[in-house]
């Protein structure tokens, strides 16, 4: 088997003296899309930030393509090839489209690049350019921070809840990029809201409950195992 590209083991993760992981097992496949699902509460995005370098863990081991990374920042981490897309969408608002593209340059690629494969993938965004970010509808913002993730041709992209407050038509187009994302290569691991359509796109599943992993299986048989009792309504 090949090496994760991905690999929490026997993570703990606190706020201040609030443990908030106690104990988590994930793995992220090459080449697979992981969801991660479960409650409100439940350590989701507590685990994305310990696997992104935003939060150091209290104990356990962090691994990035076989590599131990514990303590690595989130910069350092970016360049080993993890890119994190936070809840709420990750762009400048007070910038234009273009503006923001160009910040993604100070990581070495050429500005010439970057467009033409931003505006190759996401021609709305070409006709968005002198725009400011903040005024695109909520769908564009999620394009244009996806637009800048891959200009830095990342290994693991980490999606959290890039769903939230869209309309389910903007979600469909949304995940069929995030489909597209995963056919090209690069492992995904995302934490939705609504399960079954984060379920239609991924290899595996883990369900979270109380900052613990309790169940991982293929999608289609995790599926099975969605309830109302921790997940509510799934959509």
């Amino acid at each position: 088997m090949s090496t994760p590209v991905l690999e929490l083991r026997d993570v703990k993760a606190a706020y201040g003296r609030i443990e908030v992981l106690h104990g988590v097992d994930l793995v992220v496949p090459e080449d697979c899309v992981v969801a991660l699902l479960g409650p409100n509460g439940a350590g989701k995005t507590t685990t994305l930030k310990v696997a992104s370098g935003q939060l150091r863990p209290t104990s356990g081991h962090v691994h990035i393509a076989g590599r131990h990374v514990n303590g690595a920042t989130a910069d350092e981490l970016a360049r080993a090839g993890v890119c994190a897309i936070p809840e709420g969408r990750g762009i400048f608002p007070n910038l234009t489209v273009v503006e923001n593209l160009q910040m993604v340059t100070f990581s070495g690629v050429s500005f010439k690049q970057v467009e033409e494969r931003t505006y190759a993938q996401f021609p709305r965004l070409k006709e968005r350019r002198t725009q400011l970010a903040g005024t695109l509808s909520g769908g564009e913002q999620q394009m244009l921070a996806i637009a800048r993730a891959l200009t830095t041709d990342p290994a693991l992209l980490m999606l959290d809840e890039i769903s939230m407050g869209l309309a389910p038509m903007v979600v469909a187009e949304l995940y069929d990029l995030v489909k597209q994302i995963a056919a090209s290569g690069v492992s995904i691991l995302l934490v939705e809201q609504f399960a079954r359509t984060a379920l239609a796109v991924a290899d595996y599943a883990a369900i979270m409950v109380q900052g613990r992993v309790r169940r991982v299986g293929q999608a289609a048989d995790v599926e099975d195992e969605l309830s109302s009792a921790y997940l509510g309504k799934t959509g």
